[in-house]
Formats: structure tokens, sequence, C-alpha cells
């Protein structure tokens, strides 16, 4: 009888440490053999990197554009049931930060390392080539998600993936800042800002999946069914393998989708207004201890009107918004709740550790003062008017909206701070919420953390309680030090003195500078101005204590000017040290690609020949028709009863489509979903082959109009003029397909939008 015998060694190598601060972690050299016959000699160990001994699972769930008044945990009108239980089983940190803006908190998250200096100083789609602002995450920084499954984890993200250059989201890629090259074996989300919460445009790995067909489908349900089905998985096969897991919902970032029946849920309940909620929660605030006693609401931005002052009919529009919006954030605990408990009825709860952060940045003002029905109008310049959205008031929410709320909402889920997301320089900005359960290393129970700490502490905290170092090397590349600061010391010492001690803030100009408790600030642009409120050079700075005053409400500068001085110069030294200089205040400007040289698929390209089959293509992948004449040339094989797409960009809120319907040759452009300029031929194509042309001059210039002609087989049959166009984009998540119209529809197909013909190319020329 023949017996092998497996030897593993894993935590050391042959009685030494491996080391782990070099990655890929070297494996033994093999060994030579002279003897010929296997029987007699001894077997080797096999090699195989495991985690530290007792290393915890690790799962962090990040909610969207949350702000920090909004949850009950933190004292706001959100029922948070799941957040609530976990806070009373963990610790609840109150002056934690983000960026102020997503993508760069994510990566300031996944990486342990400032924003800038992930060179994410904004979102990719309106990245520069300047260093700090590129998008491209330098070599010299590796994500915590590689880090740990080189030392012997499982990892997986679910839900919102917005750290790629949106030029490299196709299969040209290069797919280096994809989820699954940045450390994650499993991924099952979006690729981007957010998300048609109805209709999304899914990712599994690399692959784009179809949406399923489900009458009750919601993203967010899907995206947990997904990570509890990973993770029922992971433990089924390797239970002695801890396991990484990044839960990261497209809530609550607009769109604001949610049932009926949990919109319901929320009928009346903000009939109070925007200034009266922010009372309620300061009080509750200081009821719960999130905040001191005697903190102050800080001012209301002058821009945000008296709910006092407002009319019935914006009473009423911005009462729906919020409550929508509350539905949301509670269907998004619910969710959430599910993934906590499929954790605890697998036994794993004690060394499991889990970071619940109620938000990337505070809530969005990017609803401006009255909110949107759909939210493309605003990269289009179109102001939404308060009648007009009244009519999609018992829809509001449902697929047949694109929603965001209005901009004193916002203020008030800040509350007790005066400001919201992308103002980086103010706490309603950057203050968000976070939640720490690990009942194996952390033995406090419903107490309250007050050091300060930021977004870059996450992963050197994991780092710490999984026993696996930052690396020093990885891939023969010398790794950037680590830039956050572990949060572990104060797990059970709620007065530890703090050790993140000094931390810069900058977004759109708004920038700010904290040390040891004081923090200096200057207000450069809120999130509902397009224009700033001074130059970078005569910006107005304040100085305020933050250890006795919460809420930043007592400005200091008037009386300590050298102080202020002194933070100033700080903020300098630790701008130029992080790659935050020059800084740059520019808004819609830095999304047009080519003003800022950042790349694009087509380049300078002026015609591009698709293939059938071809979809998912975003805003830089596809070829920009805005403002331009173009030609769209197609050979295809008709059937009888032809249908169906031949090429579409965007979808129910704004797009364009050629395509056949009942064998008619049809173009549609939809302007912003309000209405709809149809070209179609009188006759139907018979079955054949045909060349398809549709041809479009356009009057000139972004948001003109033009002339609309379809051609087949050179000869023209049918012919309108488009009276305006959209200068803006038309989706972040209805993009452009071939053969097929994914996501919601630009125009009515029928039965099915997929083409049941065969499409031979299509060629799209600009002129």
């Amino acid at each position: 009888m023949l017996i092998a015998i497996a030897i593993t060694f894993s935590g050391n190598l042959f009685g030494q440490e491996l080391d782990r601060t070099t990655l890929p972690i070297k494996e033994p050299a093999r060994k030579t053999y002279k003897e010929l016959d296997v029987r007699n000699v001894t077997a080797p160990p096999r090699f195989e990197v495991k985690a530290p001994k007792g290393a915890p699972n690790v799962i962090v769930i990040l909610i969207d554009d949350q702000g920090f008044g909004a949850t009950n945990t933190f004292g706001g009108p959100v029922a948070t049931p799941n957040m609530d239980k976990l806070a009373e089983n963990g610790i609840r940190y109150n002056r934690f930060h983000s960026t102020a803006l997503c993508s760069p908190s994510r990566v300031a998250l996944l990486t342990g390392y400032n924003h800038h200096s992930n060179n994410m100083g904004c979102i990719g789609e309106a990245a520069t080539t300047y260093s700090g602002n590129t998008s491209v995450r330098p070599q010299s920084i590796t994500p915590m998600a590689e880090v740990l499954r080189q030392n012997g984890y499982n990892t997986a993200a679910f839900g919102k993936y917005h750290e790629t250059p949106p030029w490299e989201i196709s299969i040209a890629g290069p797919q280096d800042r994809w989820p699954t090259r940045s450390g994650f074996e499993k991924f099952y989300g979006f690729i981007g800002g957010e998300t048609n919460q109805w209709a999304p445009l899914i990712y599994d790995g690399v692959t784009l999946v179809d949406t399923p067909e489900d009458p009750n489908y919601h993203f967010t349900t899907d995206m947990t069914n997904q990570a509890i089905s990973w993770v029922r998985f992971q433990q089924a096969l390797s239970p002695e393998k801890p396991f990484f897991m990044y839960y990261a919902p497209g809530a609550t970032h607009a769109p604001h989708h949610v049932s009926k029946e949990w919109i319901e849920k929320y009928k009346g309940k903000f009939d109070q207004g925007w200034d009266k909620l922010r009372e309620e929660t300061l009080a509750r605030q200081i009821k719960l201890g999130i905040v001191p006693p005697g903190t102050k609401l800080a001012p209301k931005p002058a821009d945000i009107k008296d709910w006092a002052t407002l009319s019935a009919d914006e009473k009423k529009l911005f009462t729906r918004q919020m409550e929508v919006y509350a539905a949301f954030a509670a269907q998004t605990d619910y969710e959430a709740g599910r993934l906590i408990s499929s954790i605890e009825k697998l036994g794993i709860m004690d060394n499991t550790v889990i970071v619940y952060i109620a938000g990337d940045n505070g809530a969005s003002a990017e609803g401006q003062m009255n909110g949107m029905y759909q939210e493309m109008t605003y990269f289009s310049g179109v102001a939404e008017t308060v009648p007009d959205m009244l009519k999609h008031y018992d829809e509001w929410g449902s697929p047949s909206t694109y929603p965001h709320f209005a901009a004193g909402w916002a203020v008030a889920l800040d509350a007790p701070f005066s400001y919201t997301k992308q103002v980086a320089s103010d706490f309603g900005g950057t203050r968000n919420g976070m939640i720490i359960q690990w009942p194996a290393g952390i033995k406090a129970k419903g107490e309250i953390r007050s050091q300060f700490g930021h977004f870059i502490d996450i992963a050197p905290t994991v780092y710490e309680i999984t026993k696996i170092p930052s690396p020093k090397m990885v891939n023969g590349i010398q790794q950037d030090p680590i830039e956050g600061t572990s949060l572990a010391y104060s797990f059970n010492n709620a007065k530890a003195p703090e050790e993140h001690k000094v931390q810069y803030f900058e977004m759109f100009g708004n920038r700010a500078i904290y040390q040891d408790g004081w923090y200096a600030r200057t207000v450069h642009r809120p999130a509902w101005r397009g224009k700033p409120l001074n130059t970078l050079q005569e910006d107005k700075w304040e100085l305020y204590n933050t250890t006795k005053d919460f809420s930043l409400a007592n400005d200091l500068a008037p009386k300590n000017a050298d102080k202020l001085k002194t933070m100033q110069e700080l903020f300098m030294q630790e701008a130029e040290k992080y790659h935050v200089l020059p800084i740059d205040d520019r808004l819609l400007e830095r999304t047009n690609a080519e003003l800022m040289g950042r790349p694009t698929v087509m380049g300078d390209r002026n015609t591009v020949t698709y293939g059938e089959g071809m979809r998912g293509m975003g805003v830089d992948v596809f070829i920009d028709l805005r403002g331009k004449s173009y030609t769209i040339t197609s050979e295809v094989a008709v059937d009888a009863n032809g249908n169906g797409v031949i090429v579409c960009q965007g979808g129910r809120f704004g797009g364009i489509s050629f395509y056949v319907k009942d064998g008619k040759p049809a173009f549609s452009y939809n302007y912003l979903g309000m209405e709809s300029t149809d070209i179609i031929a009188d006759q139907p194509l018979k079955p054949g082959n045909y060349k398809l042309v549709y041809e479009f001059k356009s009057d000139g210039g972004l948001g003109k109009g033009g002339l609309g002609t379809i051609i087949v087989n050179n000869k023209k049959v049918a012919e309108k003029r488009i009276e305006k166009t959209q200068p803006g984009i038309f989706s972040v998540d209805d993009l452009a397909d071939i053969g097929v119209d994914d996501g919601t529809h630009v125009a009515d197909y029928g039965k099915s939008s997929k083409f049941n013909g065969k499409i031979e190319y299509v060629t799209i020329e600009r002129k």
C-alpha cells in the first residue's frame, strides 16, 4: 500500500516567520534531487501562505451620501435598527471623517492613504493630468484587499465601485484598477458613481450580466443576496480561512429609488420641514451623547430658505422628496441587516469585525434648491420647476423617476453642521458616524469614542488587528509609508489620547486643516453653487477649537490671527506633501476630457466601427456625438417582422436610438425623458439585406438642433427636424449598446429591444 503524506507550512518557513512586508511572499527555492525513486525520498512540505493565526473576518459596510444626522443611531430621523444593534454591541465613533466626496473617500478607505496620494483628488470623471488628480492609483500604493488576499484571506466586494478611471471601463482596459485586479477575488456590482436601482448596469467580475427579470427587483436586495451567497459558499468550502468583504450599496446616493411599501412608513414624518428637523436632531444627539451638552446648531447657509417662507406646493413636493429618501435609507439598513444576520447564522460573529460607516461624505445637496425629478437635467443645465415636478408626486422614487431631493434636506441631515457633501472644509461634508463591533476583540458595548479619525485609518486598523503589516515592497516596487493611523488603540480605552493628530481636507477649493483639536477652514464653494464665493487667493478663513465647539458654530479667527496664520501655513505644508497643490476649483469644465487632457477610448478619431453584442460603453468609451453632425451606417439582415435596436446611447431619461420597429427603420431622440422626436419610415422592410444610414446635420454647437434623415439602400425614406439636443451626458449608467438597449429604454421597441436579425457592423462618423 502506498501512503502519501502531505505536509504544509504556512505561518513560518522552516521555523522562521514569513516576511509579510514584501509581496508576493517569496516561496522557498525548489529543491533538486539525485535520487531516482520517489519512495526513497521524504516529501518536502507544501508552501501555502495562510493568514496569521486567529486573524478575524472583516466586513466593511459603507453607505453612500448619508449625513451625520441622518440615522436614528446618530440622532437622525431615519430608523436604522440594524445599525442600532451593532452600536449596542460595539462602539460608536462621533469624530470620524471622510473626504467630502465618494471616490476620494473610497480610495482612502480601501488603501489607508489620502485621496490625493491615490491621485483621486476628485472623481475620475473630472480627472486631470496633475499629480493628485489623474485618478490612476500609483504603483507605490497597494489596496488593502490585495494585501489581505496575498496574506491568506478570501476577498469580495459587492455594490458600488467608483475607483476605476472611466476610460478604462471596457474590455480595452487596462483592468489593473478594476475591483478584481485590485485585490477582490469576487465582485458583483456597478462600476461608477451611481446606478438606477431598478435597472442597474451590473458586472460580475469583469463580465456584464443581465439584470434579473423580476418585477420586484431592486439592486440593493440583489447585491445583498449575492453577498450572503458568497459568504455561505466561502464558509462551506474553507471555514478555516478568514475573509474580507466590502459591502457598499449605491444607496443612499441619487437616484432615490425605493418601493411604495417603504415610502408609506415615512408618510407625514417630515411635514415639520428642514429647520425644525435640524432642531429635533440636535436634541436627540445631545440626549444620546452623540454630541456634547451645550452644542449649538451651526448657522444654516443663507442660500437655504426658511421652511416657513415656502409655498404650499414647495412644502408638498419637498416633503415627498424627504419621505422617499428616508425610505431608501431605511431599506438599505434592512438589507445590511440581512447580511449581518447571515453572519450570526453561520456562527462566526465572535471573530468577525464589522465596520459600519454611515456615509462616504455628507448628505448631498447636488439636487440644488428644488430637487430633481430626474437628475440628468442638471448636466444639461435645465432647471426643473416645482409645478413640473409635482406632476410626478405619486410616482416619486419609482422606476419612472430618477430623483434627488432639495438641498435644504441635505443641510438638515448633516446636523448639527452647516454644509454638505463636496464641502470638505465643513464637518457637514466630512463627518460620518461609524460603528465597529468585534465581540472577540472589543469588550465595550454601547460606548462612544471621540478620538479624531479619518477614512485613511481603516486600513491601518485592519492591518493591526489581523497582524498583517502594510507592505514595504510589492512586485518589486517600493511602497509609500502608510498615511493613516490605526484606531485599535481606542477599542477598549475610551479616554485614550487620540493618535491621528493632523489631517488636511480639500475638495473643489474647499479646504481645511485639523491639528490637535484646532481647525482652520475656508468655504470656497457650496455644492449648490456653480461658481466659487471668492477666488482662491481671496478666500476668507475661519478658526475653531473643536474640543469646545463640536459643530463649528463659533469662529475664533478675529481674536486669534497668529494661530490662524500658523494653521494656514500647516495646510500648505500638508498640501504640498500629499499632492494637493495646485488646487483645481473648476467644476463643469473638468468633465470635458479633451480640455483636461485625460484620455478617452476614441481619442482623436472621428470614425469608429462597432460590432453586434458590444454594450455598456460609457461616455469616455463611446464616440461623443454632442454638438456634432454625424452619420450612422449599418449593414443588416432583416427577417420578417424585423425589430430591435441597431445602436443606442442613453435610456428612459435621455438618449438616442437607431432601430427597426415592426419592420420600419426608425430613429428617436429622447430629450431628458421629457419629449421625444421620432423619425420613422412609412414602409416596412421586406426580409433581406440592407444598408441603413441615419444622418444628422447639426445646426452647430452643444444643445443645438438639426435635421435627421434615414436612408435605406441610398434612398431617403424619412426626414424630420430635431429642435434641440442635450448638451450634457445622457446617463451615467444607461450606456451605449449595439443590437440591444440594456437598462431602461430610449424608445418603445415593442416586445424586445434585441435586434432579431443580423447586424454586420455599425460605423459612426462625426463631422
